[in-house]
């Protein structure tokens, strides 16, 4: 195949995968993404967390890039956002742990604990889930949009 070829492929519209595929894809999108949700919501009484949500988050976003296109999946949530829900999330972190400083030490937990076993139930540790959550999935996502940006890279210096 030439390069030529390659590039017309790339910029094509209508690049992705079969619409088989597109579907199951555009619901299974929709169900990750609620799940993720959950995990990060109810990390704190299950196993899972900011972490194991935002890694569920990311991969959302990641089948989006390759069943539609990775054009398709920037229209939607581009570079710019990814870097600044990746910050928006590390300065909620850092503003949750210097709230608990002003309370005796960092990331002192100063929220009331509530009922044992309930949602609210853990301070300030469901609000440092949805931090890390946000930040990892963001962070995540950017990692695979720079992946896919290098293999381009590679192809342009071909040239």
């Amino acid at each position: 195949m030439k390069q030529k070829d390659i590039e017309q492929i790339i910029h094509d519209d209508h690049t992705g995968m079969s619409l088989i595929v597109k579907t199951v894809a555009r619901m299974m999108i929709a169900v990750i993404i609620l799940f993720a949700f959950y995990i990060i919501l109810y990390g704190h009484l299950t196993p899972g967390g900011g972490f194991a949500g935002g890694v569920i988050l990311a991969i959302a976003y990641t089948l989006m890039m390759l069943a539609f296109s990775r054009k398709m999946a920037l229209h939607k949530f581009s570079d710019f956002w990814a870097s600044f829900w990746d910050n928006i999330g590390m300065l909620a972190f850092i503003i949750l742990g210097f709230l608990g400083l002003n309370s005796g030490y960092f990331l002192y937990n100063f929220i009331w604990h509530g009922k044992p076993f309930h949602l609210v139930s853990a301070g300030i540790i469901p609000l440092a889930n949805i931090a890390i959550g946000v930040k990892v999935g963001a962070c995540l996502y950017a990692i695979f949009i720079g992946l896919s940006i290098y293999g381009r890279l590679i192809i342009k210096e071909e040239e």
